[in-house]
């Protein structure tokens, strides 16, 4: 197979610097088929867990994306397990965490938290010096509404995992509320979710909206006024808040191949117009290359929020 792509970046991140990405799940394998993914919707619907990737592949994938880095000069502040899909689907997660601690580069995930109810999710977890967790709910019918969950999942017992989890932690434990127009940003919902994170005491509590493109059509970014009182609230709960609003910058890393560095990081990072123009003159290729993965269909561009985007057309993969 080739391990390039089960790496890509480094790529600006508003939580976690420059970070490297570990993509350790095929597109798009996910417990969840959340209505504002940046990455389209759900192929396929699992809350089993297996192995997809050798973890001797990723950690060669990684070996290799440093090298070239560290030739550059370019930073790396995180390795960061950020897939094309759920990443605690995957059973090899602790055993890819420690190969990679080898390069001394702090370890960071973004997960939708759905199989916290987990014991052995939770011990893979204390792998990582950051861990974020998908807190985009308080109660049951704003969870379904929002995330779609797999019909095998059980409410009470992932947020039970989280306590469980957040008591033993002892790394940077982290809380992200994707906020949507109508579904999660009333009143009544921000203090019920800005409780329960309460509880698991986080490092800090972020608070984002859906500013790439996505799953669906029909989702809109909340008001600014129920932006700011979202962050209010948080606040009144004594929870550190951060709103990640703002566009995260254009500073994308180009390694030696302008195909293969766009298709991976628009797999899992849809690129705005602006930042793409950036990146081909430090490529020193064309909108014609751009052009030319359009029509091979591998990547699609997408009008939002007044910019063009481009992200990777995910096509189920045989694992």
């Amino acid at each position: 197979m080739d391990i390039n792509k089960l790496t890509y970046g480094p790529v600006p991140s508003r939580r976690l610097g420059r970070s490297l990405g570990i993509n350790n799940i095929p597109a798009k394998i996910c417990s969840y088929a959340c209505i504002y993914c940046q990455l389209g919707n759900t192929l396929k619907m699992s809350i089993e867990r297996k192995s997809f990737y050798n973890p001797e592949d990723i950690y060669l994938s990684a070996k290799k994306r440093i090298s070239s880095l560290k030739e550059k000069n370019e930073k790396i502040d995180y390795l960061a397990f950020v897939p094309d899909g759920e990443p605690t689907l995957d059973i090899n997660l602790a055993k890819e965490a420690n190969l990679l601690k080898e390069f001394n580069i702090k370890l960071a995930i973004i997960t939708n938290g759905s199989l916290m109810y987990r014991e052995d999710v939770q011990n893979d977890l204390m792998q990582f010096e950051w861990v974020s967790l998908k807190v985009d709910f308080a109660v049951k019918s704003v969870w379904k509404k929002i995330d779609r969950p797999h019909g095998k999942s059980k409410f009470e017992a992932i947020k039970k995992g989280y306590i469980d989890f957040s008591k033993k932690y002892k790394g940077l434990l982290n809380t992200e509320t994707m906020l949507v127009k109508n579904i999660n940003d009333d009143e009544e919902s921000l203090k019920k979710t800005a409780g329960f994170i309460k509880t698991l005491n986080p490092n800090k509590a972020y608070i984002s909206i859906p500013i790439r493109p996505p799953a669906e059509n029909n989702i809109q970014i909340p008001d600014e006024e129920d932006i700011n009182r979202a962050y209010l609230i948080f606040n009144d709960y004594g929870l550190n808040t951060e709103l990640l609003v703002q566009y995260e910058g254009d500073n994308f890393t180009y390694t030696n191949d302008f195909e293969k560095d766009i298709l991976a990081i628009t797999s899992v990072h849809p690129i705005r117009e602006d930042a793409l123009e950036k990146f081909l003159k430090k490529s020193n290729a064309s909108w014609q290359n751009v052009e030319n993965l359009i029509k091979k269909q591998l990547i699609k561009k997408t009008f939002y929020n007044n910019h063009y985007y481009f992200s990777r057309i995910l096509k189920k993969e045989a694992v």
